[in-house]
């Protein structure tokens, strides 16, 4: 009986921590503490890639941070979905404190509206065949767990799914920085229908990991694309720049199925105020439209590899 109950228990309790698989924790309370017990930094991969927002990660990819991410990633362990966003929670509000989220001093107006708009947290999509043989996409999971937080704390956040992949893409896992920046180019797009919804909040493009940032930066293309802004990828060549064969918007189907409990098929809230023009942009002092957050403000991971946090580089 004493056996059989064990096994019960075990459907309902985790096993192990995830991090050093102690017995009778979801996470113990030192895994715990290398996931979220340090302040999120702005990390920066050496060499950086043209077009990535500002990053802040929560915890260094080593040691337990390691074990936990592949738990969840891998094996399936799904009840750390909730630490995880508690993390990534954490390293998206360094990523709007930052100076460069909050906008220039000088630019009260456009700034003020930005601080009140909601924010929505943009995963970035794993490939369809990981999410086949893993049974769910990690990052879309993490990103619902940490717009949950942020909401309880009083940051009006939700998900959007907006990107997905063009095209197939190879494994990562074996490349360097210029082969992972090569096999992502131009790999995402924005879904039809979605690119409106970007102009109603703070988009955060959020991820579990970043090793080269090559497919943040991609991500990055893809948002501003589908927005029909200029960016270092898509300036024109009269800028001082060649124009990138990467710079038409960018669509794709989202054919995987909604996950977890707390995800909504309802879509972003939109902002509130006098200044809120239909189709959820926002008016400008010169009578123009604009859409409401235009871009990428910034990007969060829950881990990023240990070079990146760098004291150097910060």
């Amino acid at each position: 009986m004493r056996s059989c109950w064990r096994d019960l228990t075990d459907l309902v309790l985790p096993a192990e921590c995830g991090g050093c698989a102690r017995p009778r924790a979801v996470l113990c309370d030192r895994c715990r503490a290398a996931l979220s017990g340090r302040t999120p930094r702005r990390v920066r991969p050496a060499p950086e890639p043209r077009g990535l927002p500002p990053v802040h990660a929560a915890a260094p990819y080593a040691d337990e941070v390691r074990a936990v991410l592949l738990a969840h990633k891998e094996r399936g362990a799904l009840a750390l979905a909730r630490p995880l966003g508690e993390a990534l929670a954490g390293a998206v509000r360094a990523g709007l404190g930052a100076p460069e989220a909050r906008g220039r001093p000088d630019s009260r107006d456009g700034a003020g509206r930005a601080a009140c708009a909601p924010v929505l947290l943009v995963p970035v999509p794993s490939a369809r065949r990981a999410v086949r043989a893993r049974g769910h996409d990690p990052a879309r999971r993490i990103a619902y767990a940490a717009a949950g937080e942020l909401r309880r704390s009083g940051v009006p956040a939700a998900v959007l799914a907006a990107l997905g992949q063009r095209r197939p893409v190879a494994d990562q896992s074996g490349l360097g920085s210029r082969q992972r920046l090569a096999n992502v180019a131009g790999a995402l797009g924005v879904a039809p229908g979605c690119a409106r919804l970007l102009h109603r909040g703070r988009v955060v493009l959020v991820d579990d990991l970043m090793t080269t940032g090559a497919t943040l930066a991609e991500a990055a293309r893809a948002v501003r694309s589908a927005q029909g802004l200029p960016g270092p990828e898509t300036e024109p060549a009269g800028k001082g720049r060649e124009a990138s064969s990467n710079s038409r918007p960018a669509f794709v189907y989202l054919g995987e199925t909604w996950e977890g409990s707390e995800q909504r098929r309802t879509p972003p809230p939109a902002w509130s105020g006098a200044d809120q023009q239909p189709g959820g942009t926002v008016k400008e002092a010169g009578g123009k439209s604009a859409g409401g957050t235009p871009g990428v403000v910034c990007a969060a991971v829950v881990a990023a590899s240990p070079d990146a946090f760098g004291i150097h580089r910060n």
